[in-house]
Order: structure tokens, then C-alpha cells, then sequence
């Protein structure tokens, strides 16, 4: 069996190659990075990794480097494409490095794969699509109405992975992930979510900050939900046209209960462009995919900051 992943430095991809490695002995995978927001310390030491360091918006089809890359992937199964500049608002203040990434990277990536001949390709998208919808929960027939960059790239990743479908053959998946937390989540840099956020500022000794009131609600969804998605995502008979199914744990909480788990003082500024809510509907994974979400943010978070921040929780 051989993958090709991605991304696979960052929290997410490397999480996923953990998974990866954990549970096939007979694995080849392939690891695409240029370690812009990832880690090398992220990617396990293993023969059955192999690295190629590179930018995957530079991947044109025309370039003898994508041949290297292309000799490197041939015989995958399939591709998991992690890779991505992420969040709202440095997609704002950086639209067309977010785009080259994004939308050129994602296309040079299905080329690839089409001249290849890799079966399946599976794409990390964003409820950030949705934008500031009021359908919930949300399925993924709600209209697209994205308020940033990112979210407008990831539509179109969307809608290239269903043209490759149509006119290629190439089988394709669209997972559009749920505010995604885990093990390995940053917890600096522009890249970091909240919690993320809320970590970096509790092992400073800061207030959390909280944009608005904190009445803002996410649907909080574990890694390791969305690395099972992938794997399901694999392997189903009922996907490959392209899909776009929703991975969200399908319950929500907001920030100020997030930050009420952390503990005090909090400092609130003005509110942001950002969606009030996000819920998703997660009937369409249960029914194509057989996936179940098991994470319990609560939980996970309670635990997480017992091990890692419990000199600063005070």
C-alpha cells in the first residue's frame, strides 16, 4: 500500500501519517512539505516515510522537478491533500500567496495524480465555505457564502476535484472539516485557532482573549474523527464523484465556554468578520462513509490542560 500525504508535517497530516504507521505494517508513504507551518519534529522517523520537501504551488506540470515528484508518487493508491494556507483573516491580509497555495497547488496536485494514474484523491476543504449561514445544522446542500479568501479557495478546490471527476475519471472526496483541535494543534503563529490561542496566552500568564462576547459558537471536532473520515473516505465504495460530505462532530459549544474551561481573567475586544455560529450536519459521513464522530471536546481539552498547562490554569 502506498499514500502520498500532503501537509504531512502540520498538525493534521502528521496526525494522520501517526495513524498511518500505527496500524499498517506494509505502508510506503509519500510526505509533500515545504515546512512552512509544519514541523519536521511532527513527521515520525520511519523507513516507510519518505520526505520531499517542496511548495506544492510550484508543482507545475511543465517543470523537470515535477517529474522528480511525479516519479516519487507514481504507484500511489491514493493522495491525501492536507496542505494548505489556512485561517480567515491572514487569507485576508495575503489573498494571492493564499491563493497560489490553495487553489494553484490544489489543481497542480490533481494533475499530478491524473498523469500518474493515482485512483483516489481526498481534500481537506472548510465549513468556512458556509460563511455566515443560518441553516442549522448545516448540511452541505446549504448555499456556499464564503466571507474570506480561504473559504472562497477551498470552493473552488471543491469544484476542481468534481471537474477531475467528471472529465477525468479520477476519483474524488471533498471533507469539509468542523473546527478541528487535537494533540498536535499550534498553539502559536499566525495558523493558531483558538484553542491554540487560548494555550499560547495561558502559558504566558495572559488574559484570554475573546473577540465579541465569547456568545460565538464552533462545532469542535477531534483529529482523530477526522483522520478515521480520511481513512474511510479511502476505502468507500459509495464515494469518488467528487462528494463533498461534512465532518463535524454535530454538537457545538461556544468560545466562552472554551475559555470558561481554560479559567480567567478574560480580555474582550471587538468582534470580527467571522460566522456567528458553525453546526454541521454529519447525516451524509454516517450514510456514505459509515463514520461516527467520538470526541468529547470537554473532555479532551479538561485533560489536555491537566498535562500541559497545569502551572498556569491558577
Amino acid at each position: 500500500m502506498k499514500y502520498v500525504v500532503t501537509g504531512g508535517a502540520g498538525f493534521i497530516g502528521s496526525t494522520f501519517i501517526d495513524e498511518l504507521l500505527l496500524t499498517n505494517k506494509d505502508i510506503e508513504i509519500i510526505c509533500i512539505d515545504d515546512f512552512s507551518t509544519g514541523f519536521a519534529s511532527n513527521i515520525p522517523s520511519s523507513f516507510s516515510v519518505k520526505i520531499i520537501n517542496t511548495d506544492i504551488s510550484v508543482l507545475t506540470p511543465d517543470t523537470q522537478f515535477t517529474e522528480t515528484i511525479k516519479d516519487a508518487v507514481s504507484g500511489a493508491d491514493a493522495m491525501f491533500h492536507f496542505a494548505a494556507k489556512a485561517r480567515v483573516q491572514p487569507s485576508i491580509d495575503n489573498p494571492v500567496d493564499f491563493n497560489n497555495t490553495n487553489v494553484t497547488g490544489t489543481l497542480n496536485l490533481l494533475e499530478i495524480c491524473r498523469q500518474v494514474g493515482i485512483r483516489r484523491f481526498i481534500f481537506s476543504s472548510s465549513s468556512s465555505i458556509y460563511g455566515d449561514t443560518d441553516i442549522f445544522p448545516t448540511p452541505e446542500t446549504a448555499p456556499a457564502s464564503p466571507l474570506s479568501p480561504y473559504g472562497l479557495q477551498k470552493l473552488i478546490g471543491e469544484q476542481y476535484c468534481q471537474l477531475y471527476s467528471t472529465i477525468h475519471n479520477l476519483e474524488t472526496v471533498c471533507l469539509r472539516y468542523f473546527n478541528v483541535y487535537g494533540d498536535k494543534m499550534p498553539t502559536s503563529g499566525a495558523y493558531c485557532l483558538v484553542m491554540g490561542v487560548f494555550a499560547q496566552l495561558k502559558q504566558l500568564g495572559n488574559p484570554l482573549t475573546i473577540y465579541g462576547d465569547g456568545e460565538q459558537r464552533r462545532d469542535f471536532t477531534s483529529v482523530e474523527d477526522v483522520i478515521q473520515a480520511n481513512l474511510l473516505s479511502c476505502t468507500s465504495n459509495k464515494v469518488g464523484k467528487g462528494e463533498i460530505i461534512n465532518i463535524g462532530n454535530g454538537n457545538n459549544k461556544s468560545v466562552q465556554d472554551i475559555a470558561d474551561i481554560f479559567g480567567g481573567p478574560f480580555e474582550y475586544k471587538p468582534k470580527r468578520l467571522e460566522p456567528f455560529q458553525t453546526l454541521a450536519d454529519n447525516t451524509k459521513a454516517r450514510e456514505l462513509l459509515g463514520w461516527e464522530p467520538t470526541g468529547n471536546v470537554e473532555e479532551w481539552l479538561g485533560n489536555y490542560i491537566n498535562e500541559n498547562l497545569r502551572d498556569n490554569t491558577n
